[in-house]
């Protein structure tokens, strides 16, 4: 079955975004990190050069199209297969998209680039920039995100802070706690000490909740996130798992949009089903159609099963 969705995927029920119609601008697993926790699995190509991976007009084509579809989106995400500011056309694509629609634009980011001038510059169009911190020194760095070489963990808050004094959008800053990695006090307080740095408007605990590129990770309690949280204080909130947004109208439903969405992130079928507007019950015989041509593979994650496309 070919996928006409080369670069527009969803919408996707986000805990953070609600509905969250995806534009994917690198190729599957080209990042610059490897992190122990991505949904994605390992990456296949570790690197920090920036090429015109996808053709701008391309992205921009196909998602004009998806949207005079009728479909339904909080936001417009910048995220996907890898690290979108690896891609060179990066600020092509944001102003091409405010020059498409009124729905605002996010840009889901390890933050590892934002370092680079021009990246920031490239960036500040967007809307919303959610980039990642996961430690406050380069072993645990090391440990949990698995950077190229030549990042660091001091370069990676040094272009937060960049950000911060440049960007006039909201900064939500996502740390991703893995019980015994990165959740003893004295790196709790490390990454509180960036946090202070950053001035992020928002910080945003999360945990494995979906199938992870190590399968030895353990997930925080929903006790310890409040009570980091509560350490880390003011701006800051634990995502719980998603809620379930109000269903689209006159979205598609055809399998080439469900194995869009399964390419980038193992989903549920109360995602499916929430980010495509139809039922449990036809998402399930759809799901099942799929898994029988062996285009769909589940996993069972914390009592859930989530499905993959093959």
């Amino acid at each position: 079955m070919s996928d006409k969705n080369q670069y527009i995927f969803g919408p996707v029920p986000s805990r953070r975004l609600g509905l969250s119609l995806g534009v994917d601008i690198v190729p599957f697993k080209v990042c610059t990190l490897d992190c122990i926790y991505c949904q994605l699995g390992r990456t296949t190509e570790k690197t920090v050069v920036r090429k015109a991976y996808v053709p701008v007009e391309d992205v921009l084509t196909e998602l004009e199209e998806r949207l005079s579809e009728g479909v339904r989106a909080d936001f417009i995400t910048l995220s996907g297969s890898g690290e979108p500011t690896l891609n060179s056309g990066l600020g092509r694509v944001i102003d091409g998209i405010k020059g498409i629609t009124a729905v605002p634009v996010a840009l889901l980011t390890n933050g590892t680039l934002l370092c680079d001038e021009k990246v920031r510059a490239e960036c500040l169009q967007a809307d919303v920039i959610l980039p990642s911190l996961d430690a406050g020194d380069e072993q645990t760095f090391w440990k949990i995100n698995r950077p190229v070489a030549g990042i660091s963990i001091e370069k990676l808050i040094a272009g937060l802070c960049e950000l911060r004094e440049v960007f006039a959008g909201e900064i939500w800053l996502e740390v991703f706690l893995v019980e015994g990695v990165n959740t003893e006090a004295e790196q709790i307080d490390k990454i509180k000490d960036a946090i202070r740095r950053i001035r992020p408007d928002k910080i945003q605990l999360n945990t494995a909740v979906r199938p992870t590129a190590e399968g030895f990770l353990e997930r925080v309690s929903a006790e310890k996130l409040r009570t980091i949280a509560s350490e880390i204080g003011g701006n800051s909130e634990v995502i719980a798992d998603y809620s379930r947004p109000s269903r689209g109208k006159g979205v598609e439903t055809g399998a080439e949009y469900v194995l869009s969405m399964l390419r980038r992130r193992p989903c549920s079928l109360a995602d499916i089903s929430a980010g495509l507007g139809v039922d449990l019950g036809q998402t399930r015989e759809l799901v099942k159609r799929l898994q029988r041509k062996g285009l769909v593979r589940s996993e069972g994650k914390q009592k859930t099963l989530f499905y993959k496309a093959d």
